[in-house]
């Protein structure tokens, strides 16, 4: 039995849903703004220990769906074809799957592709890098911004709606 998130950008506010079977199809309205029909948000299910309270700081990305299962399968395409060997073909990934899904890539991890791009061994990179990479979320979960403006972070209604 699912809950779903669903964002509503009028009030700037994420609700959550409760389904007796799965049902991505159906949207509800905001139970605040009563006719604005919702946007389904990619529900963060799980995050790395380690993680500082104030990383939850940040805006939820304006992901939908259908734009997350394109690059999903993009990668899983991308991925089977790629050379093992070769540093700058995995970095090359990353940096697709980042632009496919709008989301930033953390300061470590940018650091990291930048020196894979340029052809170095990623055990090395691993080595002196690893434990700034272990505590740092791969993708911050804040979108690209396209002109650097940023808005401000979503409330989450804690009451569990019927969908």
């Amino acid at each position: 039995m699912p809950i779903y998130e669903f964002y509503c950008h009028q009030c700037n506010t994420i609700y959550n849903f409760f389904s007796k079977s799965v049902n991505t199809e159906k949207v509800p309205q905001c139970p605040k703004c009563d006719n604005t029909r919702l946007k389904r948000k990619v529900s963060i299910f799980a995050t790395i220990s380690g993680r500082k309270e104030s990383d939850s700081d940040e805006a939820m990305p304006d992901i939908d769906e259908s734009k997350m299962e394109k690059a999903m399968a993009m990668l899983a395409n991308e991925a089977g074809r790629i050379n093992e060997d070769d540093p700058r073909q995995a970095a090359q990934l990353m940096r697709k799957l980042s632009d496919a899904t709008g989301l930033r890539l953390g300061a470590g991890m940018e650091e990291a592709l930048g020196r894979m791009e340029r052809g170095e061994d990623p055990d090395r990179i691993e080595a002196e890098m690893g434990d700034l990479l272990e505590g740092e979320e791969p993708f911050l979960m804040e979108a690209k911004s396209k002109a650097g403006a940023r808005r401000e972070k979503p409330k989450v209604d804690e009451t569990l709606y019927d969908l």
